[in-house]
């Protein structure tokens, strides 16, 4: 496993570093939720983050490793552990049909609001959760539910859920350990694409408080 992993790693690496001198610091928007999967991700130590990194040039890498893990772990889980995957499957039943403007995103804004935040007095005409709820489509009739597990069944479900947990930890710790290695690639592309953003955007705003009459 290792050895696929650190090809991964690589390879998404490699898809980070072509994706960020694209990024702009005018383009981000400021949050004020905190994101799930990149807050005290220790995938974000891994690559040598800091809290001076902009989230969203953060979020671009994590959500690279985060499929690399979770692609680990659903190929395990349907190769070792039938229950489980069974299970997977059923809550994963796609809805036909409907508006859906989170799905079939680029890695570096999966995850991520798919609605800026509102500005007090400046209500939107419409929202793109809201039109996703709107064209949800109607559920159909809800089909006769199914025996409940054995007690056994149940025992052997937990014994699978854990052993998934167990994977997706393990997989974790191989996706750090290799990033890790890519600390001076990634730390590198930070200073010279997005450092000098920060500072001419910290330098205007001096410029502005200094200078408050001239704008």
């Amino acid at each position: 496993m290792a050895d696929s992993i650190e090809g991964r790693v690589r390879s998404g690496v490699d898809a980070f570093l072509r994706w960020l001198p694209r990024w702009q610091v005018g383009t981000s928007r400021a949050r004020t939720r905190v994101c799930r999967q990149c807050f005290g991700s220790p995938i974000a130590t891994a690559a040598g983050f800091d809290h001076d990194v902009p989230h969203a040039v953060q979020h671009a890498l994590l959500s690279r490793m985060q499929a690399i893990i979770d692609e680990a772990v659903d190929d395990y889980t349907a190769r070792n552990l039938p229950m489980v995957a069974r299970e997977l499957a059923k809550a994963a039943e796609p809805e036909t049909g409907g508006y859906k403007p989170d799905e079939g995103l680029a890695l570096e804004f999966q995850g991520l609001e798919i609605d800026p935040e509102p500005e007090p007095g400046q209500p939107f005409l419409f929202t793109l959760a809201e039109l996703a709820e709107r064209d949800r489509p109607v559920a159909p009739p809800a089909a006769e539910p199914p025996a409940p597990y054995s007690e056994e069944a149940k025992k052997a479900l937990r014994t699978e859920l854990e052993l998934a947990d167990d994977h997706a930890r393990q997989v974790g710790t191989s996706v750090c350990l290799a990033l890790v290695e890519h600390r001076r690639r990634i730390s590198d592309a930070v200073d010279r694409l997005v450092e000098p953003q920060i500072d001419e955007l910290l330098a205007e705003l001096a410029q502005a408080l200094e200078n408050p009459r001239s704008r």
